[in-house]
């Protein structure tokens, strides 16, 4: 058996763990340690941390989820000042193997080694994920992640890296068309991440209190959020509904455009909404696609609820890579 560090960097946590592998299979994977992005100046020091909180040297051999397209050699994280360099990472850490990968293809590595008692039930029918065809994995945290994973029957798959998050949003009613209208002066253009993700409900809440004059809004994201879940604030709430409604849409629109059979929710935002989104306006937002209403009412749309899909599915992509 060997002993990898795998990782998933996202734009507020960066996550590790130690996972084991035998003959290609996951069959441990120790306790995460969750650092802060923001209280490390870059990846190798937030690494260097997570080395002396284990006590003991790290293994040589890593698997790394980032938030960010990992085509060349150097990137930046899209929603942290990290800036990483394959080479630098291999150099710098003295690894003798590394396999780089985008979190939401890592999201879609662990869905294809989740069990359906690893997923909650959202909407559409009640089965199953299907062991053919394409499924769309979404998923809000920091920003918006969406991957394809392409199931060929039995263990066989391949998942596709996409930068879904960024493509432009589409207001569905006039409420939709001020608040795109509000953030466009923010933002010059509107990517459904500006709407769907973590900073997301900030801006939703933000434009309604503005529509509404109100100018004693100011909340950092976490407080509005336990605001929001809490439904402790009326406008808070209300902006969460939105939130599940523009998901709905979101979700609905890369189902139709990677034409998939199911799709996946992942994401921290996620879980937080595992309980609300089934009774919220998402499950209509997410079939309202006119002529093909039918198709999106019989897709099936599952959340994972596996705590860290991130640092498994990591795992997972180093096992197929060097079984």
């Amino acid at each position: 058996m060997d002993q990898i560090v795998t990782a998933d960097i996202g734009g507020t946590h960066a996550r590790f763990a130690i996972a084991t592998i035998d003959r290609g299979q996951i069959v441990g994977l120790g306790d995460p340690v969750t650092l802060k992005t923001a209280e490390f100046v870059s990846f190798e020091r937030a690494w260097d941390a997570f080395e002396e909180r284990s006590g003991t040297k790290l293994p040589d051999r890593l698997s790394l989820a980032v938030a960010a397209p990992v085509a060349n050699d150097e990137f930046s994280l899209t929603n942290s000042h990290w800036r990483l360099s394959r080479a630098q990472i291999v150099s710098q850490l003295q690894l003798s193997s590394l396999v780089l990968i985008n979190d939401f293809a890592a999201v879609a590595h662990a869905v294809s080694a989740i069990d359906h008692a690893g997923l909650l039930h959202i909407t559409g029918p009640d089965e199953p994920l299907p062991t053919t065809g394409v499924i769309t994995i979404v998923g809000p945290g920091t920003g918006l992640g969406a991957a394809l994973l392409v199931r060929g029957g039995g263990q066989d798959y391949h998942v596709i890296e996409t930068e879904g998050g960024h493509i432009d949003f589409a207001p569905l009613d006039s409420l939709e068309d001020s608040i795109v209208a509000e953030l466009r002066k923010k933002f010059g253009r509107v990517s459904v991440e500006r709407l769907v993700s973590g900073p997301g409900l900030v801006n939703i809440y933000e434009v309604l209190g503005k529509l509404e004059g109100r100018s004693d809004l100011t909340r950092d994201e976490a407080t509005l959020w336990s605001m929001a879940l809490d439904q402790t604030d009326q406008l808070a709430a209300i902006a969460l509904d939105r939130f599940c409604m523009c998901m709905g849409a979101v979700a609905g629109d890369l189902a139709l455009a990677h034409g998939a059979s199911a799709v996946v929710i992942g994401g921290g935002v996620g879980r937080r909404l595992s309980h609300r989104l089934g009774s919220s306006g998402f499950p209509n937002r997410f079939a309202a696609k006119g002529r093909f209403e039918r198709r999106l009412a019989a897709t099936p749309v599952k959340l994972i609820t596996s705590a860290e899909p991130g640092l498994l599915g990591a795992a997972v992509a180093f096992a197929r890579e060097f079984p």
